[in-house]
């Protein structure tokens, strides 16, 4: 810490404990000042040759127009710490200016009037120089001397002790990280690199100097003061964007000490509504400033304090450009108190809406930032293949996750699910996760609801994982079932290098009527279709398409042990016109069951799909069935 000595005089000054201050000298006192509580017995020679607001008062007092001889003067800027310091000053007596008593010492030398008109060398003079000499050449001085300001704010503007400070602070942190050759405080956990290369130069072993180091130093200011300090650095142009927003997650650590949990310590709403408001309106417009995380835990922060919309929705704005660097923890945000659903699902529609708005408009938009309209573009321009698959991923992961609140309507889960359907995946087992999961925590929906969710998956691209976990979910629709062990054996059939798939033995007799009598096949409706697969219906399944694989590896039918009653059931299911027609229908047909994306419907196949399954003997006759 910088500091100077002014005076040469031994410190005379004394005092009896009581408030009662004197100089121990030959000469009898002739004044005495009231500073508050405190009473000094001085000479009015040496204060009156410097301080002209001292001569004003003893001159009045003269005339009769005070009480004796002794003058008040309550309001000094310091109180009886400044006092004393400038009256030492008056009498020669040696003092001491560091960066925790400079503003003081300044201000109360400004109240007293202590200027070179007085004297030449005088108080205002002297301190003026060790700020300028000292205290604003000084890293960590000026910090202090900022931080002082504010017990005397007003003064301090005034005086452009403030705005110095400031620019000093902007100054330094400006100048190019080679030449700093300060200290600093610097105790991140992500140290890059860079900041560990250690290089022997002459024999000397050095650290090279982080792009961030000054951000924690200036994380301990005021919000006021951090604010006008950031606008400042920024306004020079010399800090990278991304440099600011290391300082703005500083501040939000040391500012917030529950950020990273989303908790308000001790409940001050008012404060750290102030603190959040701050930081988004300090977020530079580029986009990768700050982290994707990182912004969606200030969004959870901003749910939580009740920032106004404007806020939230420059936040919105942020997270969309930026939605396939999130992850599914941090898009769980909480809805708001009063609210049925555990999650604010429609804040998170209004995110994903954003990313895909950047599809349509690559050169920018307008963005409303206080009183001015500035231009925001967009750097990452149309969005990448890679970018959608990630979001169409993520959300589906998220949709897994909310599908487990029962309250959860089954609108808002499919409107997610649809905003992200025209982005193709090639594969759908994280949407058929979801749709497991919601399935299992709202078992009373309907069948149509039931029907309506199945939609959102393509059956030709789940897994052969997912496809034995459908094959054997009682949760499903039958109609969804049977697809999966269709497109299963498509599946199989393009890898053996066979022109046709071997379709199972019950897809096979709808080509006859062995299958049984016409009455009991023409009365499978339409509802037993939508039907959920009983666990003897799935086992039939199963096991006719055992017995297609044991067939083709050269084995044996399936066992007599099985039971047919379900088998014969499943038969009369398939054996209906309308199934076929939806279960192989082209895009020009019925589309009942519209995608996932671009590929075509559930229960649709692309064109090759299409004629491969035509080629199948369940397709070569029409037989009516009377």
């Amino acid at each position: 810490m910088k500091f100077m000595k002014v005076g040469s005089k031994p410190d005379s000054f004394q005092t009896d404990d009581n408030y009662v201050w004197y100089v121990a000298s030959d000469l009898a006192t002739d004044i005495i000042i009231n500073v508050g509580e405190a009473k000094f017995y001085l000479h009015k020679f040496p204060l009156l040759s410097k301080s002209a607001r001292l001569q004003k008062l003893v001159a009045n007092m003269n005339e009769g127009s005070g009480n004796g001889d002794e003058i008040d003067i309550p309001d000094i800027p310091g109180g009886l710490a400044s006092f004393e310091l400038c009256a030492k000053f008056c009498y020669g007596m040696t003092i001491t200016l560091n960066a925790y008593n400079v503003v003081n010492a300044r201000c109360a030398a400004e109240y007293l009037e202590m200027h070179e008109t007085m004297e030449r060398g005088n108080l205002i003079y002297k301190i003026d120089v060790f700020l300028n000499s000292s205290i604003f050449r000084s890293w960590k001085d000026s910090i202090i001397v900022l931080q002082t300001t504010r017990s005397m704010p007003m003064l301090s503007e005034e005086l452009k002790l403030v705005s110095r400070c400031i620019d000093a602070i902007a100054s330094k942190v400006s100048v190019d990280v080679s030449r700093v050759d300060w200290s600093y405080t610097y105790n991140r956990k992500n140290l890059s690199e860079e900041t560990n290369n250690h290089m022997l130069n002459g024999g000397i072993r050095s650290v090279t100097v982080p792009t961030d180091w000054w951000v924690e130093d200036l994380a301990e200011l005021e919000l006021d003061l951090f604010k006008r300090v950031l606008v400042n650095i920024k306004n020079k142009g010399f800090v990278h964007h991304e440099v600011i927003g290391e300082a703005l997650k500083a501040f939000a650590s040391r500012r917030l000490p529950g950020f990273n949990k989303g908790v308000i310590p001790g409940g001050d709403m008012t404060r750290a509504r102030s603190v959040v408001d701050a930081i988004v309106g300090l977020l530079p417009s580029e986009k990768g400033s700050v982290s994707c995380g990182f912004l969606l835990k200030l969004l959870k922060m901003a749910v939580l304090v009740d920032l106004g919309e404007t806020g939230k929705i420059k936040l919105v704005k942020k997270i969309g450009q930026q939605l396939d660097e999130a992850s599914v923890h941090d898009l769980l945000i909480q809805a708001n108190e009063g609210e049925p659903t555990m999650y604010d699902v429609k804040m998170v529609q209004k995110i994903v809406e954003e990313f895909m708005v950047r599809d349509h408009d690559p050169n920018g938009e307008l963005e409303v930032n206080g009183n001015e309209i500035q231009e925001v573009r967009s750097t990452g321009g149309i969005l990448t293949e890679a970018s959608k698959l990630m979001v169409a991923k993520l959300v589906d992961s998220y949709l897994a996750e909310i599908a487990k609140d029962p309250n959860l309507p089954l609108s808002m889960f499919t409107d997610l699910a649809e905003k992200v359907s025209g982005f193709s995946r090639p594969a759908h087992d994280g949407i058929y996760r979801a749709i497991d999961m919601y399935l299992k925590a709202h078992p009373g929906i309907s069948k149509s609801e039931r029907k309506r969710i199945c939609r959102l998956m393509d059956c030709k691209k789940l897994s052969v994982e997912a496809c034995m976990h459908a094959v054997q979910n009682e949760r499903l629709p039958m109609r969804v079932v049977v697809q999966v062990l269709f497109f299963e054996q498509v599946r199989a059939a393009a890898s053996s290098g066979s022109s046709t798939p071997d379709l199972p033995k019950a897809i096979k007799d709808l080509n006859s009527a062995s299958h049984g009598s016409s009455r009991s096949t023409t009365t499978n409706t339409e509802e037993d279709w939508d039907t959920v697969a009983t666990a003897e219906e799935l086992r039939a399944l199963r096991s006719e398409l055992a017995s297609l694989r044991l067939e083709r590896n050269g084995g044996h039918a399936k066992s007599p042990l099985v039971d047919n009653r379900p088998v014969n059931k499943v038969k009369g299911l398939l054996a209906t016109k309308r199934m076929l027609t939806k279960i192989w229908s082209n895009k020009g047909g019925t589309g009942e069951n519209s995608g996932s994306d671009s590929s075509g419907s559930l229960g649709s196949g692309n064109p090759d799909d299409v004629k491969l399954a035509a080629s199948t003997p369940a397709r070569k006759g029409r037989h009516s069935v009377s």
